[in-house]
């Protein structure tokens, strides 16, 4: 199992009361597989994500990544997995506004130090893959909702991470954007890498082909999917 959680708890304080986002969660995730986590707001969605990407931490319970608890990781060798083994798709983009989207796209690669003229192919080899080769030299103020999600998305592949996780990532486009957005998920999926998107889009999990459902911090169900291919 590339993912895989024991009686995993996320307890935030807030003020004098502690707030419990996550309670005693179980799962798993195979390598290779499609899954969808839906909620409501404030179902705890949101904060697995961010436990499964190493953006936060566990209270009580276990993770591990690949086989490796997480809590036993130091810092250092953390940072380096979420920018190698991990790719993230956020709802607001989160694109630099001042500089082009081949430049955003090479960022991650230059955190983890990779060559100039590396980078450059790489991202424009990610740009194509998405479908935006021609749009290399845009800011981002100059593409659409779908496109800025898309340069996103060749940001999130361009180390060749072993997952991607999205958070809503079709939650401020138009649903003929949203639907482009899934189609490249489909074919990363096809290909091997493991996609695991929240999203409180029902139409948008049955792509998928597992959706996990969260209510006040607990995992409720748990639904092998037969996915749309519309």
């Amino acid at each position: 199992m590339i993912i895989e959680t024991h009686n995993l708890c996320k307890t935030y304080r807030v003020g004098r009361y502690e707030v419990k986002a996550l309670r005693r969660v179980n799962f798993g995730v195979e390598v290779g597989e499609y899954v969808s986590i839906m909620g409501a707001s404030g179902s705890g969605k949101s904060t697995m994500m961010n436990i499964i990407g190493c953006l936060d931490n566990l209270t009580t319970g276990s993770y591990y990544l690949d086989g490796e608890d997480v809590s036993k990781i130091e810092s250092k060798k953390l940072a380096a997995i979420r920018n190698k083994k991990i790719g993230f798709v956020f709802q607001t983009f989160n694109l630099l506004p001042t500089i082009t989207a081949l430049k955003n796209v090479e960022l991650p690669m230059i955190y983890a130090g990779v060559p100039s003229r590396r980078r450059k192919t790489a991202a424009k080899e990610a740009l194509e893959r998405v479908g935006l080769a021609e749009r290399a030299h845009h800011k981002p103020s100059e593409l659409s909702g779908g496109q800025k999600q898309r340069v996103a998305i060749a940001r999130a592949l361009v180390n060749r991470p072993d997952i991607l996780l999205a958070d809503e990532p079709t939650g401020n486009l138009d649903s003929l954007s949203g639907e482009k957005i899934i189609e490249i998920f489909q074919s990363l999926n096809a290909e091997g890498v493991t996609v695991i998107l929240v999203t409180h889009e029902r139409d948008i999990a049955l792509f998928s082909k597992r959706i996990i459902t969260f209510k006040d911090g607990l995992l409720i169900s748990d639904e092998t999917n037969n996915p749309r291919q519309d």
